[in-house]
C-alpha cells in the first residue's frame, strides 16, 4: 500500500477514536438538547371547547403573571403539604398544548380565578389556551399564524399576564396580543419589529409587564423597551438602542419614581415607566448575549446573575447610577430565578444543558457562599408558605426549608411530569392551593395545599 494511503487510513482511525470519545463525554448534553425541540410521549387532539362559560371570578392566591400576583415572584398559597412521600394527588393533565414537529412551548401558565391561560404551537400558528384550573376542562382557544424558528422549540417562551378581564401574551416572533379573558377574544395585536424592534437570536422571550395604564416588552434595537397602551394597542413610548435579552422585565421604585428593569443582551438598564427615559445603563456582558435571569429586587439594590461562567452580582442603585457591589460566580443562573429570604440568596447555579449544577446560599451583603448542594440537580423554583419549590431538569421536584447554615430537604418526588425525554425549563406555578407543572405539550396539576 502506498505511503499517502497508510497515512490517510491512519487519520481517519485518529479521527473515527476521537470522535467515539467525545461523543461518549458529551453524550449527556446531546441526549437532552436533542430532545429540547420536538415532542415525545403521549399527544393527544386538541379537544372542544365548553359552549358555556361562567363569569370571571378572582381568587385568593392567584398567579397572573410570570412574577405572580404581586410581583415579588412569591405564591401566596399557605397551608401546603410537607410529607410527599405517597406523592402529592394528580387532579388532572393535559397533552395536547403543542402540536407537530418542534412545536415546543417553554411558556408557564398563568391562573386567576376560574381561568388558567397557557400558550402553545401547532404548526404555523401561535396558540393560546384557556382551561379551568380545578379540572383542566377547555374553556376557549385562540390562535394566529405567523412564522417562527424551530431552535429549540418554535412556541412562546415568554409568559403571559393576566390584567383583570384582559390576557396579554407576547410570541416567540413579536407578536403582542391583548384578549378578553372571558372569551378569547382578539382585541388588539402588534409586532414589535414593526416598531423598529430586533429580536435576538432565540427569538423573544422576555415576558410583558403591565403597570397602570400600559403594557410594556422588549423590542430591542430601535424598541429596547416599547410601552404599549393597554386598552387601544397604541405605541406610548419606546426606549432605543438596547439589544433584546431573554430576561422578564420588572418594575421597582427608584427615589419615589417607578422604573423599569430591562436587563437586555449587553447589560441592565432602568427605564422611565412614564416616559421610556433611561435613568441608568448597566455593561453585563455574557456569551451568546444570554442574559435570561430575572433580575432580583431587594430594597435598594439589585441582583443580577447570567449563565456561562459569567457569575452574578449586586448593584446598588438611585434614580440616577448604579454601581456594582460585588461579583463573583457563586450563582451562575443560565435561566433559573434565585430568591432572597432574610439577608440570603437562594437559588440554582449553572447552564441547563445537563442535570449536573448546584443549589447554593449566598449572603447578599458581600456574595460569600454559605452552602452548596448538589441534590436537587439543576432546575427552577417557586418560593411557596416559607419553602422553595423545586423542580430539576428531569421533572423531579423538591421541597426545602430556606436556612443558611445548611441545605434543608423537607420531602420530594420524582417522576411528577411522568416519563419523560428532554430537559424541563418551566418553572413550577402555584396557585389557589394547586401545583401547575408544564413540560412542552403537557400541563399537570397537582393538589399541594392540605
Amino acid at each position: 500500500m502506498k505511503s499517502w494511503k497508510k497515512w490517510t487510513l491512519r487519520i481517519l482511525a485518529v479521527l473515527a477514536l476521537a470522535l467515539a470519545v467525545v461523543t461518549i463525554i458529551f453524550w449527556p448534553s446531546i441526549r437532552i438538547l436533542s430532545g429540547t425541540g420536538g415532542l415525545s410521549g403521549e399527544l393527544s387532539g386538541i379537544p372542544t371547547a365548553s359552549s358555556e362559560l361562567t363569569d370571571i371570578t378572582k381568587g385568593d392566591a392567584d398567579w397572573i403573571s410570570w412574577l405572580g400576583a404581586e410581583g415579588d415572584n412569591k405564591s401566596r398559597v399557605t397551608g401546603i403539604s410537607e410529607d410527599w412521600s405517597s406523592g402529592l394527588t394528580k387532579l388532572w393533565d393535559v397533552s395536547y398544548l403543542c402540536q407537530g414537529k418542534s412545536s415546543a412551548t417553554w411558556s408557564a401558565p398563568v391562573i386567576q380565578g376560574n381561568r388558567l391561560v397557557v400558550s402553545g404551537r401547532m404548526e404555523d400558528n401561535d396558540l393560546i389556551f384557556c382551561l379551568d384550573p380545578l379540572d383542566g376542562s377547555l374553556l376557549w382557544t385562540q390562535s394566529y399564524t405567523v412564522k417562527s424558528n424551530a431552535s429549540h422549540g418554535a412556541g412562546p417562551r415568554a409568559t403571559p399576564y393576566i390584567d383583570d378581564d384582559r390576557v396579554y401574551t407576547f410570541g416567540r416572533s413579536g407578536d403582542l396580543q391583548c384578549l378578553a379573558l372571558f372569551d378569547g377574544k382578539e382585541l388588539w395585536r402588534k409586532n414589535v419589529t414593526n416598531e423598529g424592534g430586533l429580536a435576538p437570536q432565540w427569538g423573544y422571550a422576555s415576558s410583558p409587564l403591565v403597570i397602570g395604564d400600559k403594557v410594556i416588552v422588549q423590542g430591542g434595537a430601535a424598541a429596547g423597551l416599547i410601552a404599549f397602551d393597554k386598552m387601544s394597542g397604541k405605541a406610548v413610548w419606546k426606549s432605543p438602542n438596547d439589544m433584546a435579552g431573554y430576561a422578564a422585565i420588572r418594575s421597582m421604585e427608584l427615589s419615589g419614581e417607578t422604573a423599569v428593569l430591562n436587563f437586555h443582551g449587553k447589560g441592565i438598564a432602568a427605564v422611565s415607566v412614564e416616559n421610556g427615559t433611561e435613568l441608568w445603563n448597566v455593561p453585563w456582558e455574557t456569551s451568546y448575549d444570554v442574559n435570561a435571569t430575572t433580575p432580583l429586587v431587594v430594597d435598594d439594590s439589585i441582583f443580577v446573575t447570567s449563565g456561562y461562567k459569567t457569575g452574578g452580582g449586586l448593584l446598588d442603585v438611585t434614580s440616577s447610577n448604579a454601581k456594582v457591589r460585588w461579583k463573583n460566580e457563586a450563582i451562575s443562573s443560565h435561566h433559573s430565578d434565585s430568591y432572597c429570604i432574610d439577608g440570603y440568596l437562594y437559588g440554582y447555579t449553572g447552564d441547563s444543558a445537563q442535570n449536573k449544577g448546584a443549589f447554593k446560599c449566598v449572603r447578599l451583603a458581600d456574595g460569600e457562599e454559605q452552602w452548596t448542594t448538589n441534590e436537587m440537580g439543576w432546575g427552577t423554583c417557586s418560593y411557596v408558605d416559607g419553602y422553595l419549590l423545586c423542580m430539576n431538569i428531569k421533572g423531579n421536584i423538591f421541597l426545602m426549608k430556606p436556612d443558611p447554615k445548611e441545605f434543608i430537604k423537607i420531602t420530594e418526588m420524582e417522576k411528577a411530569l411522568g416519563d419523560i425525554k428532554g430537559p424541563v425549563w418551566t418553572k413550577p406555578v402555584i396557585a389557589n392551593g394547586h401545583l401547575y407543572l408544564r413540560f412542552k405539550q403537557n400541563l399537570v396539576c397537582y393538589k399541594l395545599a392540605q
